[in-house]
Formats: structure tokens, sequence, C-alpha cells
């Protein structure tokens, strides 16, 4: 799926100038819904979900754009330097790639939470209408408080706080940094005091053996969005990654029935 070098989109301004890696698919066809993948922590446009709905979407013709973070995949940066709002504006920078299409965004783990801010950015600006849904699996919404820094011992915080970084284990691959760059920027982004009033649809995956995101973190984002149509489907036997042939084909007809929706508007 990934044959074609990716481009390179220029974010920010100064010493944060950096360049993201992005591949955009059937950009040209326009006209109806447009795909915007947004990744996961530590995760990239090439993992297993992102090629499956890559591959899914270029069947139909539907533009897909999909990108890297800074420090992630192909684009240049250290997790040590990077924070939320560098990804979130990477994320945007990316969005508006995708001109006037109405897009759905699908968001995995802290892409969930960094779709949600983008669409919380797009509502204050009177442009949400250029979203067509959301969907979102294992959303790590507020992931550096809630999810890091809540679960860290005593001691490992203090490590954080005098040293700069802990370097968590990972159930996937090498321990990687949390760094007190990424905890203490993480906290202009929270979105646990206030309703989300986002009107548009909203799809959550959740699998129920999910070891990163527990299920009850995604019913409790639930209460948070200040609009009518949420679903949100539990997968008992999933877990965090829902990577498996039967959460890919989920996904896909989830995505499926909000294309449709857009298209017969």
């Amino acid at each position: 799926m990934d044959h074609q070098e990716p481009q390179f989109l220029e974010v920010g301004e100064g010493r944060k100038r950096r360049r993201i890696a992005y591949r955009l698919a059937d950009a040209g066809r326009g006209g109806g819904a447009a795909l915007l993948w947004v990744p996961g922590f530590l995760s990239d446009m090439a993992s297993t979900k992102a090629l499956a709905l890559a591959d899914w979407a270029k069947a139909r013709g539907i533009p897909m754009l999909r990108f890297d973070y800074s420090g992630h995949g192909l684009s240049p940066g250290s997790l040590l330097e990077a924070s939320i709002g560098d990804w979130l504006e990477e994320t945007a920078t990316a969005f508006r790639l995708l001109g006037e299409r109405r897009t759905i965004i699908v968001g995995s783990s802290m892409g969930g939470w960094i779709a949600l801010l983008l669409a919380r950015q797009l509502a204050e600006a009177g442009m949400l209408k250029r979203l067509a849904g959301i969907v979102l699996i294992a959303p790590a919404w507020d992931m550096t408080e809630r999810l890091m820094w809540h679960r860290m011992s005593a001691e490992v915080k203090a490590k954080v706080e005098t040293e700069g970084v802990y370097y968590e284990p990972s159930l996937y691959g090498q321990p990687y940094p949390i760094t007190k760059h990424l905890i203490e920027e993480g906290r202009a982004h929270l979105i646990g005091e206030d309703l989300l009033h986002l009107d548009l649809p909203i799809r959550i995956l959740q699998g129920m053996c999910d070891p990163d995101v527990p299920w009850g973190h995604a019913l409790d984002l639930v209460d948070l969005l200040g609009c009518s149509d949420v679903e949100v489907t539990l997968i008992k036997d999933g877990d965090h990654r829902q990577s498996r042939p039967q959460d890919l084909r989920r996904l896909e007809a989830t995505v499926a029935a909000l294309v449709e929706r857009t298209t017969s508007l």
C-alpha cells in the first residue's frame, strides 16, 4: 500500500519548524467524503489499521490522508521534545490539505484525543461543518494526565520531576520516554472539565480487554460529549490495537456507514 513515496509538509515557525511525512491517496477525485487518519502515540501511518483502511478507501475511490507526527515513523524529530500541542498543530495543518471536502476523522488511541481537540478548534471557529463525523478507536482522551500521570507511582513521578523523563516499559516493544514536558504541556489540552459541543456523529470502538485504555474510560467520554448522535461499540474480547481481521472489518463497516450518510445528504 505504501509504494508511493511520502510527501512532506512544513509545520511551525522558527526553531519549532519541522517536516511532517504524509500520504494523500486519490486526492484528485474531488467531491464526497474524505478520510483523515490520526495515529496513536508511538504509532504511524503504516500501522495495520491505517493500511487496511487505506486499502479499503482506495478500492472505493475515497480520498484518505495519513501522516506521521514529528518523532514518529518517517517524520524527523525527538519524542524527548514533542508534545500534544505539537501533534495537534501537525494534525490541523495536515487536515487543511483536504481542502473543502467533508472529512471523517478516524483517531486511534491518542489520535482519538487529538481528533476531539481538532473538532473543538473547528467548532470554535464556526467550521465544524467541515467534518462529516468522527470514529474513535480506544480513545485515549486526556492521556497524559489520566492514563500516564495518574497511574504513576510516587517514585516514578519524582523521577519525572527531577530528571525530566521516565522510560516506561512497553507491552509492544522497547521502553518509551514520558517527559515532564509532555505531561505539563498536555495539561493545556485536557477536555475532561467541560462538555464538548460537537454537533456531528461520533462512533467509538472500544475493546473490553484493553490494558492501556480501560473501557470505562471510553464510557466516561460519552458523558463529556454534548451531542446526541454518539454510538459506542464494546468488543468483549477486544484489545487495544484492534488489529485482528474482525476488528478491521468492524472499523471499515463503521466508516462506511458514515461515508454513506455523508454522500446521501
